[in-house]
């Protein structure tokens, strides 16, 4: 039996709507990840707090078969009714991701994927050649394959070209919390993708994730935000309002920006230059 707290019934709050990615139906559009957390108590109770029902997982993680402190990360997480997208996190190559990927699918029972090919260990940049092989192999395998990508409109597209389900731009280097640095790039795929686009890497506050989805992003991917903050509980929490809040945003429609002012308050009926001459 788990010594771990029972999890809460997960209720959307308002402005929380269904929406698709890679055929499940999810209400919330936040994605978490499951590492770095300081314990795996805070984990749950962060994923609780976010209101995800989506996570991603390192295959070494969650193996059914494999279990840690004699409990399965993987009977934790489905316990609460979330669902699993393994990733091929730490492939350098296609070749790496594709066995990475069969491997998740055969030992947790899903063809979706969060694919990750890297360029080097220390900028953890993907290496967009070795994605699109990937991709294009793994599409053909039968996989719904959202891949972890450059914020390059034109890669993106190439991505969408070759029959991936979403993608994943960068907002910035994985793990370093600059949040979105290149905006309008994040709003041209937007503009041009016929499939849901997720701010994936480089959130490091609430702020950010508001930003991405005033974009019109369908979703953001985070991990070390949430499980790096002093309080990863209450950080879920900022989160998850960040993310009502932006979409509500994007929907509403910004007022246009101007170069310069504007009164809001009507100018008939102010004091005229006459009137103020007038006065004792």
């Amino acid at each position: 039996m788990s010594d771990h707290a029972a999890a809460p019934k997960r209720i959307p709050l308002p402005g929380e709507e269904p929406w698709e990615l890679a055929g499940l139906t999810l209400t919330s559009r936040l994605l978490l990840g499951t590492s770095r957390y300081p314990s795996t108590q805070v984990l749950l109770d962060s994923l609780d707090a976010s209101g995800t029902g989506l996570v991603t997982v390192a295959l070494r993680r969650v193996d059914p078969n494999r279990a840690e402190d004699g409990e399965s990360l993987y009977d934790l997480l489905t316990e609460r009714g979330l669902h699993l997208l393994p990733n091929t996190a730490g492939c350098f190559t296609a070749k790496e991701a594709v066995l990475t990927a069969e491997l998740g699918r055969e030992a947790l029972g899903t063809s979706r994927v969060k694919l990750e090919v890297i360029a080097d260990e220390e900028t953890l940049l993907p290496d967009v050649e070795e994605l699109l092989v990937a991709a294009r192999e793994l599409v053909a395998r039968n996989f719904q394959v959202l891949p972890y990508t450059t914020d390059d409109p034109i890669i993106a597209r190439r991505l969408e070209e070759v029959g991936c389900v979403a993608v994943m731009p960068l907002g910035a280097p994985i793990g370093s919390g600059l949040g979105i640095r290149n905006p309008h790039n994040i709003q041209m795929i937007k503009e041009r993708a016929g499939v849901p686009v997720i701010v994936d890497a480089g959130v490091g506050t609430a702020s950010d994730v508001a930003v991405a989805f005033e974009l019109g992003c369908d979703g953001v991917l985070m991990n070390t935000a949430v499980a790096q903050a002093r309080q990863p509980v209450r950080m879920a929490r900022a989160m998850r309002a960040a993310a009502i809040a932006g979409r509500e945003a994007f929907l509403a429609g910004r007022m246009p920006k101007r170069f310069y002012g504007e009164a809001s308050s009507p100018m008939d009926g102010r004091i005229s230059a006459a009137q103020q001459a007038a006065w004792p």
